[in-house]
């Protein structure tokens, strides 16, 4: 990504094929020289990596494939280091096996594969669920420990809101305001109320944590949640964006504890449509912490046992009465959205199992249902009516005035032509009945109604989903596209999401309760670049976890027959997502066959046979839309990240592995390259015979009195050995004899240890 003096981002990125890259790392700052003519794959421009003019990253995870001595040869866990590391290891440290984790400092480039690195810190096993967190923080650089200043501003606060805070303020604490959230809920940051009004219809309330009060402008504290954007969550821990004084104490709504908050009340309708809202600065104290299953047990299961333990509390008859009335009004309200246009992805979140040990027991979706729904309902109501105040519009979206303050709305542009043509098409192949006879964004919502409750509800929703744009934050209005929204912001969440601080901030302005400064124009830009960058990486922590989860997830299940379904398509092969558990995995094209290919698309049940043999997994397509083909096993190989891991979860088993490439066989570029050319001759017939999944390296393995070949697969890069698979379906293919100068070469040259 080019970059100006400035820091901010100048032009579109541009691609650096791998041969060019140098030795350059992963999010190292770099100069580029620029090629004359774009790259084929596209509009970037293509360039080459000529200096790398600062690393981006100065500690590394690795794993430990061979000790000899107190030396240990690792391997960086994050896939986009290409380069081994050479470790010294400390006397008085217990030998690490092989798969291990270790931190290092990377030092001395040894070779063109090789740096010699400090150990830093002895991570831990990789089958521990907390290992494979911090090694996810690790490879993200996720912020974790909060400066000196920025604790001490926050050990200095009271435990509890003064007096002199609560000066001014409404008193709400009368009001049965309840918290739902779910049973491992780390924050509490909203609480709602819903009476009937006399005339018809209801007066919602929702009480966000009035987080603004204590961090101020400027602040330590303030500086830190900008840089770190929004809270980090992981299956078993959390990186907060504030310090836990903060979000796990006064500024969580917990039950009988008086807090300060900011108050949405918002009248509706008969029929679900807003009246003018109002908006207050109280003190409130929560009813009663409630978790979504146990509001399912009393609300929609009518379990009496749990009516009746919840009644009994000390405000329990209130809590229980006014849920009944929030159900009616979250009734409402979800049908007038519906009404509008709205999208309803109600796709399920991965669900994990840990054992008191910190193992994975179990991988599943987590099952959603109307309590689920009643407080998101709630709490868009409560975005929605504070964005159309702040934005100076009625309740119907129509302009009533200027804009009061500036703050960031969150934006969903409708999905790109060139997308949703796609979209449809996928649609089209898996029943033409789904698309309309002029296709177009807004037949969306009836084309999700359609297959609610059906064998195909998953898929069409995910495929659907894909389609669209990621929402963003910005200072100008588009309306969001998914919710059928004239505006919407982020409101309920200040306790992990900076932006919905700024709103926070944007509010109290508006009502004359804030003097000090916003930020607009230039400046305000910038605030939402840096939110939308930390929330994406945010979402990239969350993927690679899941992969990770996945494959730990997979390891051992030799053998046994999944159902799964085909996720998505592209040029260089399919998706296919396991029904049994959240877990993806590709189907290269050129195992497909020809006749496969012509007759390629989506199908709703696909079955699957896999088996997990190392870093491989070998899939049988049992039972497809493709019944009239006869099809031969294809392999399956996890997405990136996956794969790496599998490999390393096995790693034990080798007792030396040595990559090598080209380079680290001759200092001479003339040779070297004379060397890379018998490569390339060859790899169409070690193709077949050595089972090569990805191109760029040669891997040896150290047996017993002999070395061997592992895994060999190398290439220049070129488009034109993508044809690899298929010019290798031939059988009795031997190793030539090039490969065997290669063994002799690699140990008569090995890596400096």
């Amino acid at each position: 990504t080019p970059l100006g003096d400035n820091g901010q981002v100048t032009g579109p990125d541009i691609f650096i094929h791998p041969l060019q890259a140098g030795d350059a790392w992963h999010q190292d700052m770099v100069r580029v020289a620029l090629s004359p003519r774009s790259h084929a794959r596209g509009k970037s421009q293509e360039g080459r990596i000529v200096e790398v003019l600062e690393r981006g990253c100065r500690e590394v995870p690795v794993h430990v494939i061979h000790v000899t001595g107190r030396r240990a040869l690792c391997r960086p866990a994050d896939s986009r280091m290409p380069f081994d590391v050479s470790v010294e290891l400390p006397g008085d440290m217990e030998r690490p096996s092989g798969g291990s984790l270790l931190l290092v400092a990377p030092e001395k480039r040894l070779a063109a594969d090789l740096w010699q690195a400090r150990l830093l810190q002895a991570v831990g096993r990789e089958d521990d669920i907390a290992v494979q967190e911090d090694l996810v923080k690790l490879n993200h650089e996720v912020p974790r420990e909060f400066p000196p200043r920025v604790q001490a501003e926050a050990d200095a606060l009271p435990s509890a809101p003064q007096h002199a805070d609560m000066a001014g303020r409404e008193d709400v604490r009368a009001l049965p305001l309840v918290t739902i959230d779910g049973a491992d809920a780390r924050d509490f940051d909203d609480a709602v109320q819903v009476e009937a009004r006399p005339g018809g219809g209801w007066l919602l309330r929702v009480a966000i944590a009035d987080v603004s009060h204590y961090v101020r402008p400027r602040s330590a504290l303030d500086t830190e949640a900008l840089a770190r954007g929004n809270s980090w969550y992981f299956p078993t821990s959390v990186e907060p964006m504030l310090p836990p004084a903060l979000c796990d104490g006064l500024c969580s709504l917990r039950p009988d504890e008086d807090r300060l908050a900011m108050l949405a009340e918002i009248p509706f309708s008969a029929t679900g449509q807003p009246g003018r809202p109002r908006f207050a600065a109280v003190v409130m104290r929560s009813a009663a912490r409630l978790t979504y299953d146990q509001v399912k047990a009393c609300l929609l299961d009518r379990d009496e046992q749990a009516r009746a333990a919840l009644a009994a509390g000390p405000r329990g008859q209130e809590v229980l009465d006014m849920l009944e009335t929030a159900f009616e009004l979250y009734r409402c309200l979800r049908e007038a959205r519906q009404r509008r246009g709205s999208l309803d992805f109600d796709l399920p979140e991965p669900e994990y199992g840990f054992d008191d040990k910190g193992r994975l027991l179990r991988v599943s979706r987590r099952v959603r249902h109307d309590a689920h729904r009643l407080i998101e309902e709630f709490m868009i109501a409560a975005n929605e009516a504070v964005a159309r105040h702040l934005g100076g519009l009625k309740a119907d979206g129509s302009p009533e005035g200027a804009q009061k303050e500036p703050f960031l709305y969150r934006v969903h542009p409708q999905p790109d032509p060139e997308r949703l043509e796609s979209l449809f098409d996928s649609l089209e192949a898996i029943d033409p009945e789904l698309v309309p006879v002029k296709p177009a964004a807004s037949a969306l919502q009836g084309i999700l109604r359609d297959v609610q409750g059906s064998d195909r509800e998953f898929l069409v929703g995910r495929l659907c989903l894909r389609a669209m744009p990621q929402a963003r934050y910005q200072p100008e209005n588009e309306g969001h596209f998914g919710l059928a929204s004239r505006a919407y912001c982020h409101f309920t969440s200040p306790i992990r999401r900076y932006a919905d601080l700024l709103v926070h901030r944007a509010l109290k302005a508006s009502l004359g309760l804030y003097d000090g400064a916003l930020p607009a124009g230039q400046k305000l830009l910038r605030v939402a670049d840096q939110l939308n960058q930390r929330e994406r990486d945010a979402l990239d922590c969350e993927r690679e976890m899941a992969r990770r989860l996945a494959c730990m997830a997979l390891e051992g299940r030799v053998g046994e027959r999944f159902r799964g379904v085909v996720a998505g398509v592209n040029d260089f092969g399919l998706f296919v997502e396991l029904s049994e558990m959240p877990v993806e995995g590709m189907i290269r094209v050129e195992d497909l066959g020809e006749a496969v290919l012509d007759a390629l698309s989506y199908d709703g049940a696909v079955v699957i046979e896999q088996w997990i043999e190392g870093v491989e997994m070998g899939v049988s397509i049992l039972g497809t839309g493709w019944d009239a083909y006869a099809l031969p096993p294809v392999e399956i190989v996890p997405r990136q990240g996956l794969y790496d891991t599998a490999a390393r979860m096995t790693a034990g088993a080798v007792d030396f592995h040595c990559p090598v490439r080209p380079e680290s066989l001759s200092t001479d570029p003339a040779e070297a390259q004379a060397i890379r050319a018998e490569i390339e001759r060859a790899a169409l017939e070690v193709y077949r015979a050595y089972n090569v999944r990805d191109f760029g390296r040669v891997d040896l393995i150290w047996d017993g009195a002999q070395a061997r070949v592992l895994e060999m697969d190398v290439s220049p890069g070129m488009t034109e050995y993508s044809m690899f698979p298929a010019a290798c379906r031939g059988a009795g293919l031997t190793m030539p004899k090039v490969l065997d100068e290669l063994v002799h070469a690699a140990l008569e040259h090995p890596p400096v240890w």
